[in-house]
């Protein structure tokens, strides 16, 4: 086998996707090169996949971003638009492509200030948190909780 012939071997293996960490092995001890010519090509490899591993991190860490602007987004638009609805007095409104409907969701639990919450209501682990579970309890029996309160949720449901 000529050089070109033992480099398109190992660039034939960069494509397979079926090779178990097994058969990999023994496909490359099959190989017939000099060691050092073999470690080479491997390492080559090595450095293609880690170009692709990076290039894909980055793409994903890319469309996250994407993502997590959109919900973001989304959240806006959503607030504005039952802004208008409420602020006009519509509880329903048919469009060309939606029904638009407000409606009311589970109040928010909004902390204010956690070192006002009493400990009772702070969760502690690595770090203090709020237990927005037990406060929403509390706030909803009408009851108060210093640093914290209810906040409405409203939203428009798009049919």
């Amino acid at each position: 086998m000529n050089l070109f012939e033992l480099n398109q071997t190992y660039r034939d293996l960069e494509e397979r996707e079926d090779l178990d960490p097994e058969v990999l092995a023994d496909t490359l001890d099959s190989i017939n090169d000099a060691r050092e010519i073999k470690l080479d090509n491997i390492a080559t490899w090595i450095d293609k996949n880690k170009a692709t591993v990076k290039w894909a991190t980055e793409k994903i860490q890319g469309l996250q971003e994407a993502k997590k602007y959109m919900i973001n987004q989304n959240s806006k638009l959503q607030e504005y638009m039952t802004q208008v609805l409420d602020d006009a007095g519509i509880k329903q409104l048919l469009t060309k492509n939606h029904i638009l409907r407000t409606r009311n969701y589970k109040a928010k639990v909004v902390v204010d200030n956690l070192d006002k919450l009493p400990d009772e209501f702070k969760k502690i682990s690595t770090e203090t948190k709020a237990d927005k579970v037990q406060i929403f309890k509390i706030l909803s029996a009408g009851q108060e909780v210093p640093g914290a309160h209810l906040k409405p949720n409203r939203g428009t449901v798009i049919k």
